[in-house]
């Protein structure tokens, strides 16, 4: 698959290019590496359709994602794009559990939009921090508060209720 090609086909629509990403990200016709170095070169929208085909993959196939892919997804947090930023933090959400130690600079990205006025963006980033938080790792130590304190301000039920699932997890004793 020439990845040039199908974003210059103005005939397929975006969400059909995602499907055809991630079947080719799953086939192994493309591979995750050119995906990203496809997606660095890209403007907003084509760049958060790669990211978006990421986080289908890594639904599936959390292990997929390598430790530099990692680094690129936490680093696309930052980017401007409401869209870049909530699929990258779904797919900070899929892959936390196996890039445990690279999970410092992924949660003062995420913890930043939390702050950000969409819905999406704070309800995919509660989604990660709260898959962060369920690992039960050092970072809890700060993250909790942190998280309680996004709690004391959130006025998203939907996001609320991310956070206090999460937390519930960690503080109920075992059965």
């Amino acid at each position: 698959m020439n990845l040039a090609d199908l974003f210059n086909d103005k005939s397929i629509q975006g969400k059909v290019k995602t499907e055809m990403l991630s079947k080719s990200l799953l086939s192994k016709e493309i591979t995750i590496s050119d995906l990203i170095a496809f997606a660095k070169t890209q403007k907003d929208s084509p760049k958060a359709t790669c990211i978006e085909a990421l986080e289908f993959l890594t639904k599936q196939q959390p292990g997929s994602l390598e430790k530099k892919h990692f680094a690129f997804i936490v680093e696309s947090l930052k980017e401007k794009a409401p869209r870049i930023k909530w699929e990258s933090a779904k797919v900070i959400a899929n892959t936390a559990q196996l890039h445990q130690k690279a999970l410092d600079k992924s949660i003062v990205n995420l913890l930043e939009n939390t702050e950000h006025t969409g819905t999406v963006v704070r309800w995919s980033a509660a989604l990660a921090l709260g898959e962060i938080l369920k690992l039960k790792t050092t970072f809890n130590k700060d993250l909790l508060p942190a998280v309680e304190n996004i709690l004391a301000v959130e006025e998203k039920n939907s996001i609320r209720k991310i956070y206090l699932v999460a937390i519930k997890k960690i503080t109920s004793k075992p059965k």
